[in-house]
């Protein structure tokens, strides 16, 4: 029975620690994109960010990678307010 903690304690960490760098890789990914489209010179608005993640959408073939596009195009479609400046 004294195997089953350790077991249960490392599946419980190994839990956490995966939502960690799941939440890190989305918030390093959007960086990339906010620092993609200030390189290129355009103001970073909702519309510039959804445009450059649908680009990345249709580019990618890596499934862990177009799994956080598509989390972070929902965030970012979902949980911001429209752009009023268009």
């Amino acid at each position: 029975m004294q195997n089953a903690v350790p077991q249960t304690d490392q599946e419980i960490a190994d839990y956490f620690n995966t939502a960690a760098n799941t939440a890190a890789s989305e918030m390093e990914m959007l960086g990339l994109v906010v620092a993609e489209i200030l390189q290129a010179g355009k103001p970073v608005t909702n519309k510039a960010i959804i445009s450059k993640l649908i680009h990345r959408l249709e580019l990618e073939t890596d499934g862990v990678s177009l799994d956080i596009y598509r989390q972070l195009l929902e965030l970012v479609v979902h949980k911001t307010p429209d752009d009023l400046s268009v």
